[in-house]
């Protein structure tokens, strides 16, 4: 009877080594997830202003509108056939441009 094993042998080396590199990434892990959503709570602004726009802008006849863009005191559009057409802040147009 003297030579009966232990009922709760200890693990191996590896094993523990494994089990502390396992823990150790768990908690870097959540350190991370707590840093990222920390970062995003406090960087992102709460409320973005948009810009005024206009009440309306009329586009000359047979423009489409490509694309359009907004800067401070003015509206951009860019027309299919190539035309670069400027808005002031009330609708009337500033400047128009053609692409070549």
């Amino acid at each position: 009877m003297s030579d009966m094993m232990p009922s709760d042998p200890a693990p191996p080396p590896e094993v523990r080594f494994l089990k502390i590199l396992t823990t150790t990434l768990a908690g870097v892990m959540i350190f991370g997830l707590l840093t990222i959503i920390f970062l995003l709570v406090t960087r992102l602004p709460g409320a973005t202003k948009l810009p005024a726009l206009p009440a309306a802008i009329a586009l000359p006849a047979g423009e489409k509108a490509e694309a359009v863009t907004f800067g401070r005191g003015f509206t951009v559009v860019v027309t299919e056939s190539g035309r670069v057409l400027v808005y002031r802040p009330d609708g009337g147009l500033a400047q128009d441009v053609a692409l070549n």
